[in-house]
């Protein structure tokens, strides 16, 4: 399927879901929706770098928070009454997203020259130094936090949080179709190149080094502008709240459980973890959503360590196998002699 049919579908069924939300008449739909779209958004871009190229990175919340505080910045200069009629949200996304990719491309530049663990705890440093600097910029609100006033409707649509719902959505969709887009290019062969073998990719001519600075600056930016939005939908923001350990984990584990090795994988993933954990907030507590993360997490590593996708696809290729295997026993058996050996021909 080419791209633009690929893209076709997915605002159908965006469209479809948005539809359905409105008539089910409940705005808890649309902050619930809004989060597991979030998780949609994050987990593809952790995968394009972390799935497609092999490389873990711990500083989900880094990009999260670096596209969230652009917005408080910009909230900050321009004026808190005058934000949402001057800049729209979309346009926030998009700062949120460059400033996300540029600092992606610079850790990129800084830390891609080492592998394995120490590339995981090089990103996880990041996160920490750009905490750092953010709980020391006044600017922005500091340790304190900074209060974001959002509009109470938007023309059209109605409560704005069902307008926030669907720029998520779209901006899902758009990952979801950026992501299928390169695992089916000579981009995304490259990075397979770098997560099968990395060293002889690079004897083999393989420009390494430039493709992963590009999935970092790729899967930064999206992150980032996933991050733009919440400031008008949480209303409050604070480090804690945009650096927390519950951004890079479930970023690490939705990929996991849904498969690395596809786009669809991080997408059923989050689909799945995400309402396990929005059921789990409203009806237990929303202190036991690590909890959930990390059960689901150590049973696939055990009994599916390539994900769903992986158990789907090693179904398949078994299926067609066991079917020949019974036909072929059946003409065997059809074609022997009454009373011959399993081994004797007729």
């Amino acid at each position: 399927m080419r791209t633009p049919a690929f893209l076709v579908i997915c605002l159908v069924i965006a469209a479809a879901v948005f539809a359905g939300s409105l008539a089910i008449g409940n705005d808890y739909v649309f902050f619930a929706g809004y989060v597991i779209l979030q998780y949609v958004v994050l987990s593809t871009a952790w995968n394009i770098l972390g799935g497609y190229c092999g490389y873990v990175n711990f500083g989900t919340g880094a990009f999260f928070a670096l596209g969230a505080y652009s917005t408080v910045a910009i909230y900050k200069l321009i004026g808190d009454s005058e934000l949402p009629n001057v800049i729209p949200i979309p346009v926030l996304m998009l700062v949120g997203g460059v400033v996300s990719g540029v600092v992606g491309f610079g850790m990129g530049y800084l830390t891609l020259r080492l592998r394995g663990a120490f590339f995981s705890i090089a990103t996880l440093a990041l996160a920490v130094v750009l905490e750092t600097l953010v709980v020391n910029w006044d600017f922005v609100g500091g340790s304190r936090g900074a209060y974001v006033i959002r509009p109470e409707e938007m023309p059209l649509i109605g409560n704005y949080i069902r307008y926030l719902f669907l720029m998520m959505m779209l901006l899902a969709v758009g990952a979801i179709t950026i992501a299928r887009l390169i695992e089916h290019s000579r981009l995304g062969y490259g990075f397979a190149t770098i997560r099968d073998d990395e060293l002889a990719a690079e004897a083999s001519g393989v420009p390494t080094l430039r493709l992963k600075l590009t999935a970092a600056a790729i899967s930064g930016a999206l992150m980032g502008m996933a991050g733009a939005p919440f400031p008008y939908y949480i209303g409050f923001l604070q480090p804690s709240s945009t650096f927390g350990l519950d951004y890079a984990i479930n970023s690490i584990a939705m990929p996991l459980i849904g498969g690395t090795t596809s786009w669809v994988g991080p997408l059923i993933g989050a689909l799945l973890l995400g309402s396990l954990q929005q059921i789990a907030t409203v009806t237990i507590s929303s202190a036991i959503n690590l909890l959930i993360v990390g059960l689901l997490l150590v049973g696939f590593v055990i009994a599916a360590p390539n994900g769903i996708v992986g158990l789907v696809r090693a179904y398949i290729r078994r299926k067609p196998t066991g079917l020949v295997g019974r036909r072929r026993l059946g003409a065997d058996a059809a074609g022997r002699a009454p009373g011959a050996a399993p081994g004797a021909t007729p």
